[in-house]
């Protein structure tokens, strides 16, 4: 399945240059979520645009696909980027700056779609732990009966792009997925747990 890995966003509130190549736990933070679709079978491209320069060479110095944007904002180079890939069938979407999403995660996400039948998905995490690390998130919302906060990562058809699709919301029992990185505050609570915890290698 093709994975878009959105990264033209100039990460202007966390102030340390482009936000995929913030490094944490050694890597940027765009090669972990690389790696993880990678390893759960995907076929990630990388989304970039002008305000990522550096993000675009990083692809290229590392042999990496990556599809160059007008950088008019999130919702509006993603649909540039489906366009240019013309895949109609499903695809993940996701954020750069999510450096706890794993494989496994991937899999099971991408079982539960296919076995719902429906034509897009989006994922969510409890409150709680968004709570635990002090991670305010945007949006909040129930699903199965718990309040939630969207993880940044997605599925749905390129064929359906203009419109409203049916989504199955899956619930994920993952901790790391609070960590969409926007602030110093968050990456500094996000490298402490992550060696203490080691967030990813659940």
């Amino acid at each position: 399945m093709l994975a878009l890995i959105l990264a033209g966003g100039e990460g202007s509130r966390l102030k340390l240059g482009e936000k995929g190549l913030v490094p944490v736990g050694g890597k940027p933070m765009i090669s972990l979520v690389l790696d993880a679709f990678t390893d759960g079978d995907c076929s990630p491209v990388v989304v970039t645009s002008y305000k990522t320069p550096f993000t675009r060479n990083w692809c290229r110095a590392n042999g990496v696909d990556f599809i160059d944007t007008a950088g008019a904002g999130y919702v509006e180079d993603l649909h540039e980027a489906v366009a240019m890939t013309e895949e109609d069938g499903a695809l993940f979407t996701s954020a750069a700056d999510i450096p706890c999403l794993s494989s496994k995660i991937i899999r099971e996400v991408r079982e539960k779609y296919t076995a719902s039948g429906k034509p897009a998905c989006s994922t969510w995490i409890p409150i709680k732990y968004c709570e635990r690390f002090g991670v305010s998130p945007r949006y909040r919302q129930i699903i199965n009966g718990v309040e939630a906060a969207p993880c940044a990562f997605n599925i749905f058809m390129g064929s359906l792009l203009d419109e409203v699709q049916d989504e199955l919301s899956i619930l994920l029992d993952e901790p790391g997925l609070a960590f969409n990185i926007n602030t110093r505050e968050e990456l500094a609570v996000l490298e402490r747990e992550w060696e203490k915890h080691r967030l990813l290698k659940k």
